[in-house]
Order: structure tokens, then C-alpha cells, then sequence
């Protein structure tokens, strides 16, 4: 079924995984690569690998950009595959930066663990956000998504320490989570501000009730 198109300042949930749902970062440098491409692949220029070689996140996050394509919402990297909130700002932006994004990390990604072909699902999947209620639910759903590294029954609303998993979460190093809760944080570089017009903060209990029955939803 061909994909309807994006609208201009519509928000989307976009994600993919791994082929053969493999683990597609090895190492912490892996997902500070695919953090810095966030970036850099937000734009309408042509990337290059200069751009990020030999570069701390800090340096890459503060370079010059031109014709941002979309904004970031929220993220969340996981070992075997991401989440995306991403708004259209031009057309075509969306898939342009997914497919910028997809390109780069797997040449990286095939170069560095010698293999070749696709290393991500294609076509990637995506939800229209239909309205700002909806909207706060996917921000939940995708800084939720560590969860099931330290609590894996939490989409059956399993969990054992729930200060300890908000403390957690908060530390995950690869999500925007931190990000939304803190004002100065090096990742809130890569977020579109307006999300943060939207956004309510929620308490931790009502945050997790929220993500998993949004996981029930595109479960299905």
C-alpha cells in the first residue's frame, strides 16, 4: 500500500528495527553516531563524513545547518531498533531525512562491522499524530520504551520499583527523555521547540499507564 503523503506541521510517529530484528548498535560510540546524525542529516544539504569525524556530540550539535527539513519531537534508541517524532516542515522533509539518516548510519555501521545491504526495515513505518492528546501519548510512549531493559514486564503492567525505573529512564543516555525534563541539556539541541508548547509532564505512574495502551494500539 503506497504511503499518504506527509502534511506540512503535522506531527508523526516514525519507526523502524533492525533486519531480522538484529541489534543495530554494538557500542556507545555506535548510538553517539547515530545521535550526531540526527543532527547533521536535518538539513537539505548533502552530508559528509567530515562533518562528523573526530567530533564530540557537544561540537557536532552546535554546527551550522541549512534548510532544517523536519522537527524532532521526541527519540529513543534501542538495541535493536528506534523511534522517531518527527514534524514535516517542507515537503518531502520526512523522508527525505529517514532516508538520509537510514543511508548514513548503515554505511557507517556496514564499514565498521564488515557486512553489507540494508541494515534497517524498509519502508520504515510511521502513525499521523491526530491531535495534541494523541500526541502526549506517543511522547510517553517512545521515553518509555528503555523500560523493558529494567523492568521487561512493564507493557503488562509489571513493575516492580517504580522510582527506581523513573530514575532509570531518566538516565537513559540515548532518549529525549532528559531532554524534556531538563531546560539545559546538550540532546534538547536536536528538539524542535514548539513540542515543548504541547508537551505536559506527567508523574511517573500515569506516564507508563499511558505508554502501554498506546503499545496495545500499534501492537495490533
Amino acid at each position: 500500500m503506497e504511503r499518504a503523503p506527509f502534511e506540512i506541521d503535522e506531527w508523526y510517529h516514525c519507526f523502524t528495527r533492525g533486519i531480522d530484528k538484529r541489534r543495530t548498535y554494538m557500542t556507545r560510540i555506535d548510538y553517539e553516531r547515530f545521535l550526531g546524525l540526527l543532527y547533521v542529516c536535518n538539513s537539505s544539504e548533502t552530508i559528509h563524513r567530515s562533518d562528523l569525524f573526530r567530533r564530540s556530540l557537544d561540537e557536532i550539535f552546535t554546527m551550522k545547518r541549512k534548510g532544517v527539513v523536519v522537527g524532532i519531537g521526541a527519540f529513543c534508541l534501542m538495541p535493536n531498533h528506534f523511534h522517531l517524532l518527527l514534524k514535516e516542515i517542507r515537503h518531502g522533509g520526512i523522508s527525505l531525512f529517514m532516508r538520509k539518516l537510514g543511508t548514513a548510519y548503515a554505511m557507517y555501521f556496514n564499514i565498521k562491522y564488515e557486512r553489507t545491504g540494508n541494515l534497517f526495515v524498509k519502508p520504515f513505518r510511521s502513525r499521523h499524530i491526530k491531535d495534541d492528546e494523541y500526541l502526549q501519548c506517543v511522547i510517553q510512549y517512545i521515553h518509555c520504551n528503555p523500560a523493558e531493559i529494567f523492568e521487561p514486564m512493564w507493557k503488562k503492567g509489571g513493575v516492580q520499583k517504580l522510582k527506581e525505573l523513573e530514575r532509570k529512564l531518566l538516565e537513559y543516555p540515548y532518549s529525549s527523555f532528559c531532554a524534556h525534563e531538563q531546560h539545559i541539556h546538550p540532546l534538547r539541541n536536536l528538539l524542535d521547540d514548539s513540542i515543548f508548547e504541547i508537551e505536559t509532564q506527567l508523574p511517573p505512574q500515569r506516564m507508563l499507564r499511558e505508554a502501554r495502551d498506546y503499545y496495545s494500539e500499534i501492537a495490533m
